[in-house]
Formats: structure tokens, C-alpha cells, sequence
């Protein structure tokens, strides 16, 4: 039956506008997405969902396995995933219309607007923040730090619920753990902090401050920043993993930061995300401040390589943007490749599962079926 749902899905974008043509390298494509799927996912246990997007609409959109194993519900359209570091751009671009209301600049220190923030006696910009060269660490370069702390059992686990308020009171006395403005150092730290700089300088919080801004006026009916580990939410995919072949377990976390991740959405809810990519319409010229959102925060590449830039929650080459998410239970990814208008959107309810499988290798599934006309398809 779960089989029947999703097949019947996709048959829907099999538009009768197509030419035959069309319709048969699109059936083509479900058959190499099915062939993903069918190497990883079990029908009866947890899965994905994938869309791939040309011109503003779905030409692919299917979901694989279930969105909860105890009562055997299958993963649908409607089904609500944690987004894991995928919110980055989310919170990135609350900061930038802030910044579009003149209420901060991207350049200010950003002990400006937290002066309870430990002094770092240097200045830490906005703008560096976002691009991750501020100089602040992540999880790993203080967890002996943050079990000792009042955070004491501070584990990746379900023993005690924590969230950003009291989290963000013990990072915020972090040092440095490298100059700023130098290297890129990933810092989830960094985009929890940004968190608390939209709530201060907004009043609202930052669920209540993207519903506001964001997300109603696009239309994002089912997208928000979960504000408590607590809270019910229709539809979730609950997330799991499984340690051994054949063995499924729920998959927990009592860290219940947001800003850094903890933005829940839909799969026909990113759609309309990457639609206001083509066709911007917030913010006072739009235009510009998607420009701004695209922009590279800082022109230092993210390795030697001197490839990739990281730019508002996304990391670019000037040809794709993308940002994966991995977090408790979840698995996700969105890329974009704007000079095609295509993009791909994927989501995974078990760390077990690859959600890149899908998603890294659709450029050139779309290029081998003559159904992508853009120059290189590799994202690597």
C-alpha cells in the first residue's frame, strides 16, 4: 500500500502537458531515484523524501519508508522533518533583514547587541559570524568544558532536555579558538548565538520572528523553528537509527538548540523556499537582499582548495549552493544550481541512511536523461 501512495504521488507531475517524450525520461527518473532507494531503504522502516525542482515546480517528488515505525505511517508530502544545519540559511536570512530594517549592520561587533557575550577583546563582526570566521568554536572543542559546567550531564542523549536559553548561558563565556577573521572554523555556537541576536534585537523570538517575516508571508505553512523539545508537531517524522542490520531504535537528543538547526519544514514547504530564491519578495528591494544572501561572507575559501565559500548558511562555488544537515535522527540536504533553475531537496528520518546518495548524485542523473542542460553536473 505504501508503494501505491508513492507511486500515485509522482503519477500526479506526469502532467499531460508533457510530450510523450518528456513523460518517458521522467518515468525514466523515478526508475534511477527507485534504484537509490531500493539499496538502502527498507519499506517497512525509516526513509526519505525527495523532490527535485525545475523552473519553480516538482518534476520529482516521492517519499521512501516510514515516517513512524511504531504505527507503521508512511513518509508522505505532508511529513514534518527536523532540518537539521539546513536552518543556517534560515537564521542567516532573519539576520539579513535585520540588517534590511537598518537595525543592525553587518559589521557591527557583535558584543553590540549581547554585551553579556564574554569580551574577546578583539572585534567579532555580524558578518563574520554568519560566515563562520569568527573565531568560535563547536561542540567538540568543549565538551569536557560543557560537562563540567551546569550543563553537567550534558550528553548527545536523552538524559535531560536543554534548551537555547541555557545553553547559549554557558557558551556565551567561551574563548576563542582561533583569530578571528583567518580560517573558517564550522561553528553551530556561532548560529546560536545569531539566534539570540534576532530575539534581541527584534523582541520576539526567533520562531515567532520568522513565522512574522518569513515564513507567513511566503506561505510556508508548515515550516517554524521548534522552541521546545516538548512540543507536539502533526505530521513529524520521528527519527531513528539503527546500530545493526535489521535493528531499528529511536534516535534522541536532550540538546534542544535552535538557529544552529531545529527549523522543522515540509517537502512542498521548500518549495516555495527555493521558488523565493528565482522570485525574491521580502525585504525592502528584494532583489538585492537576495543578492546579499548569495554573497560569500568573507573571500577566504573554506580550504586550501580555494574552491568553496560559505555564504549565509550555504556553501557555494559560484555555481551550486548547498548545505547538508545531520543531527539526531535526522538527515537532509538541499542543493541549488540557480543558472539551471534546478534544484534538489532531500530529507531522511534515520542517521543510518545517506541522504546524499540521492541528492549529489541527481545533477547527473538529470544530465544523462537530457533533462538538465547545464555545464558540468558534478557538485565535486
Amino acid at each position: 500500500m505504501h508503494r501505491l501512495i508513492q507511486a500515485f504521488t509522482f503519477s500526479l507531475l506526469l502532467s499531460s502537458g508533457q510530450t510523450v517524450a518528456q513523460n518517458k525520461q521522467l518515468m525514466l527518473l523515478e526508475k534511477r531515484m527507485d534504484a537509490i532507494a531500493d539499496k538502502s531503504i527498507n519499506p517497512d522502516g525509516p526513509g526519505c523524501s525527495i523532490g527535485i525542482i525545475q523552473n519553480e515546480k516538482f518534476i520529482f517528488k516521492k517519499s521512501y519508508g516510514l515516517a513512524n515505525l511504531e504505527h507503521q505511517i508512511p513518509l508522505n508530502n505532508q511529513s514534518v522533518f527536523r532540518m537539521a544545519s539546513v536552518s543556517k540559511q534560515f537564521t542567516a536570512f532573519a539576520v539579513l533583514l535585520l540588517a534590511d530594517d537598518g537595525a543592525i549592520k553587518l559589521e557591527d561587533d557583535i558584543r553590540k547587541h549581547l554585551p553579556d557575550l564574554k569580551d574577546y577583546g578583539r572585534k567579532i563582526t555580524i558578518n563574520s559570524m554568519l560566515g563562520h570566521f569568527s573565531g568560535l568554536g563547536n561542540f567538540d572543542d568543549h565538551l569536557d568544558t560543557l560537562r563540567e559546567s551546569p550543563l553537567s550531564r550534558f550528553m548527545i542523549g536523552s538524559e535531560q532536555f536543554i534548551p537555547n536559553a541555557e545553553y547559549y548561558s554557558v557558551i556565551k563565556d567561551f574563548p576563542l579558538v582561533h583569530e578571528p577573521d583567518t580560517t573558517m572554523k564550522y561553528s553551530n555556537h556561532g548560529y546560536i548565538i545569531l539566534a539570540k541576536l534576532i530575539e534581541r534585537v527584534s523582541g520576539m523570538t526567533i520562531r515567532e520572528f520568522t513565522d512574522k517575516r518569513i515564513f507567513k508571508p511566503l506561505g510556508m505553512k508548515h515550516t517554524f523553528f521548534s522552541d521546545s523539545a516538548e512540543e507536539v508537531i502533526p505530521h513529524r517524522a520521528s527519527g531513528y537509527r539503527s546500530p545493526e542490520a535489521g535493528k531499528q531504535l529511536n534516535h534522541l537528543t536532550a540538546l534542544h538548540t535552535i538557529g544552529d538547526g531545529g527549523l522543522f519544514t515540509t517537502i512542498d514547504d521548500m518549495l516555495i523556499w527555493d521558488t523565493h530564491f528565482q522570485t525574491p519578495k521580502l525585504g525592502k528591494n528584494p532583489e538585492t537582499l537576495m543578492a546579499l544572501m548569495n554573497k560569500p561572507n568573507i573571500n577566504i575559501p573554506e580550504s586550501d582548495e580555494g574552491k568553496w565559500y560559505y555564504a549565509n548558511g550555504q556553501n557555494t562555488d559560484g555555481r551550486y549552493y548547498f548545505h547538508n544537515g545531520g543531527w539526531v535522527g535526522t538527515d537532509t540536504s538541499y542543493i541549488r544550481r540557480p543558472d539551471t533553475k534546478t534544484s534538489v531537496v532531500g530529507m531522511c528520518n534515520s542517521v543510518s541512511l545517506s541522504v546524499s546518495d540521492f541528492t549529489y548524485a541527481t545533477f547527473e542523473i538529470l544530465a544523462a536523461l537530457k533533462l538538465w542542460d547545464g555545464e558540468d553536473p558534478s557538485i565535486y
